[in-house]
């Protein structure tokens, strides 16, 4: 079984991956960490060292308990809900793991839905994890 986790390093995507660490226990899966930055869009050297140090947080997170992983940092120029979308395609994943947060009617408006794009395009099951 294959598990794709979209991680920020909030705390709902922290939550994320505890769910994430127990479904991979239980089913023997492999876990994909994924970190999405648009990219081209003025992203700094000091953004880019911090995902990737919130990536091996992450991938460290999964070892510790023998849950093989992989963390990928994706910059391809696409929005994360669209990122995260292709990336189950490519690896056929059989579920997706994403935190969720509350954000107002405006908020949702201005800046979009990563979470909600995921629950709509995914061809897989997709589990929600509050913060």
């Amino acid at each position: 079984m294959k598990i794709i986790v979209a991680y920020d390093g909030t705390n709902a995507a922290k939550a994320a991956m505890n769910v994430a660490k127990k479904h991979a226990k239980a089913f023997n899966s492999k876990v994909y960490v994924l970190t999405s930055m648009v990219g081209g869009s003025g992203e700094e050297a000091h953004e880019i060292e911090a995902a990737k140090s919130e990536l091996d947080y992450a991938q460290n997170f999964f070892a510790r308990d023998g849950i093989e992983c992989e963390a990928h940092l994706l910059i391809r120029g696409m929005d994360p809900g669209e990122d995260v979308i292709q990336y189950e395609q490519q690896i056929r994943a059989d579920e997706i793991i994403i935190g969720v947060r509350k954000r107002s009617k405006v908020g949702k408006l201005i800046f979009g839905s990563a979470s909600q794009y995921i629950i709509l395009e995914a061809q897989c099951p997709v589990v929600t994890v509050k913060e």
